[in-house]
C-alpha cells in the first residue's frame, strides 16, 4: 500500500490562525475551532432530539464539525469580511474550498477516499440536515472566541460579537437558542465563578 499523506497534513490545523484581520490576546487555530464546534454541534442535536421526537445522528454531526474547515489547511483562514463581501467572491471562494477538498481526499487511498469526501465535500444528501447544526455551532463557537477577547479587556472584537449574535439568531434555531440562554453566559465567568 502507499503512504498517505493525508493526516500529516490534518495535522497542520495548528498552524493555521483564525481571525486574521483581528488584534487578537491569544490566537486561535482552526484545530482548537474544529473540537469546540464538533462539540457545539454534538450538543445542538442531542438538544434537537431532545426537543423533538427526531433522532438525529449526534456523533455525525460532531464528525462533521471536526472536519468544517480542514480545506483551510490549503486555502488558510479568509476573514469573513473579505469572504462574504460580494457574490462572486463568495462563489470563487466556494469552488476553491471545493478544489482543496478533493485534494486533502485525493491523499486518501483509493478505498477510503468516497467516506472522507461525503464529510469534507458534503456529498452525502443525508448530512445535510445535520450541516445547519455544524454551522450554528462554528458561528456559537466565534461567539465565545468574541466573549474571552472582550474579558480580556480587547474591544477589537465588539462588533463581530454583535454581528455573531446577530448571525446566529438570524439562523432561527431554537437549539442555538437554547445554548444561548443556558451555555453561553458561562464562558462570561471566571474559573472561580464555575468551579463554585
Amino acid at each position: 500500500m502507499e503512504n498517505s499523506h493525508f493526516f500529516a497534513m490534518l495535522s497542520r490545523m495548528k498552524y493555521i490562525s483564525r481571525w486574521g484581520l483581528m488584534n487578537n490576546t491569544k490566537t486561535e487555530n482552526i484545530s482548537e475551532h474544529s473540537l469546540q464546534t464538533a462539540m457545539f454541534a454534538h450538543l445542538l442535536v442531542l438538544v434537537h432530539n431532545n426537543n423533538t421526537e427526531d433522532n438525529l445522528n449526534a456523533e455525525r454531526a460532531a464528525l462533521l464539525g471536526m472536519y468544517h474547515d480542514a480545506t483551510e489547511i490549503i486555502t488558510g483562514d479568509m476573514p469573513t469580511p473579505v469572504k462574504y463581501y460580494n457574490p462572486e467572491i463568495i462563489s470563487s471562494y466556494k469552488e476553491v474550498e471545493r478544489i482543496a477538498g478533493e485534494k486533502l481526499t485525493s491523499m486518501l487511498p483509493e478505498e477510503l477516499r468516497s467516506e472522507y469526501e461525503d464529510i469534507i465535500l458534503l456529498k452525502n444528501n443525508e448530512d445535510k440536515e445535520l450541516y445547519k447544526y455544524v454551522k450554528a455551532a462554528d458561528k456559537l463557537s466565534a461567539l465565545v472566541k468574541c466573549i474571552e477577547e472582550i474579558r480580556m479587556g480587547n474591544d477589537e472584537f465588539k462588533s463581530a460579537e454583535i454581528s455573531t449574535k446577530k448571525a446566529i439568531k438570524n439562523m432561527n434555531l431554537p437549539e442555538a437558542d437554547e445554548f444561548m440562554e443556558k451555555f453561553l453566559p458561562s464562558f462570561s465567568l471566571t474559573l472561580d465563578d464555575i468551579s463554585e
